[in-house]
């Protein structure tokens, strides 16, 4: 499983998400659905201008996590 640690960024930072969505240029439902981990899938795109803008690497934004099985 994928774990993504944007809400975690955006809590140390105190960031809502219509502060990333307008200082990013990204879509309000696209860092909505990353910050509560329901979203399918992410484009380069996004993830790159989320990289930038936290001062982050991939790792530090998503986090492969082995499933309990």
């Amino acid at each position: 499983m994928i774990k993504c640690h944007l809400s975690r960024l955006m809590g140390e930072r105190k960031l809502k998400v219509m502060d990333v969505a307008r200082d990013t240029g990204l879509h309000r439902n696209t860092i909505t659905l990353l910050y509560q981990e329901t979203s399918a899938r992410i484009e380069l795109d996004t993830l790159d201008k989320l990289c930038k803008y936290f001062g982050v690497g991939v790792a530090e934004l998503f986090e492969y996590v082995a499933d309990s099985k």
